[in-house]
């Protein structure tokens, strides 16, 4: 019973690190990653639809990237979606066949902005994992009348350790995001 919650309080973590990770890809460095558009919607016949389904994207250049849409009726939403996206700060062209980005030299003052951003992603990932732990505490709690008090002790001491585990690894993938954005 215990090891049920604790296998499920792995996977859950492990989902919410997968998560957070995902989350700093779209915060953009230097250099231009299709990743980044992931969390673009396009206004597409009146109803929002995430950019990678209805385009598909190129990376030609560090800075630049093509988007070319499936339906040229698309065009104009998605230039505008990209536009409109907040943190993102790139100018799309329209040629009537692709929509061109080029993304803008970044400089010290918003490479430090886009810092804050991930460490405040970071910590509201930390934050999930931590929810996470205390629902699966409350379910060993609950099993605490089944099994013996130095069962459930003994569980709450894995359960810490896995915590401590996902943590450490939001805060490593927090680092790496850190230095990539810092770096010029």
């Amino acid at each position: 019973m215990i090891a049920d919650v604790l296998a499920e309080t792995t996977s859950r973590m492990t989902r919410a690190v997968e998560a957070a990770k995902e989350d700093f890809a779209t915060v953009r460095t230097g250099r231009a990653n299709p990743q980044m558009f992931q969390k673009v919607m396009v206004d597409y016949y009146g109803s929002p639809t995430p950019l990678a389904q209805l385009a598909s994207l190129a990376n030609p250049e560090a800075r630049s990237l093509i988007i070319t849409p499936y339906d040229k009726s698309a065009l104009k939403a998605i230039e505008q979606a990209i536009r409109d996206m907040p943190n993102l700060g790139a100018n799309p062209t329209n040629d009537g066949n692709i929509v061109r980005v080029t993304m803008p030299e970044l400089t010290q003052e918003r490479r430090k902005e886009y810092v804050k951003l991930v460490k405040s992603k970071g910590e509201d990932a930390k934050v999930h994992v931590r929810g996470i732990r205390r629902k699966s505490k409350d379910e060993l709690d609950a099993l605490k009348s089944e099994l013996g008090e130095d069962e459930i002790a003994r569980g709450e001491k894995e359960l810490d350790a896995i915590t401590r585990q996902h943590v450490d690894l939001i805060d490593d993938a927090l680092k790496r995001k850190e230095a990539e954005l810092l770096e010029v």
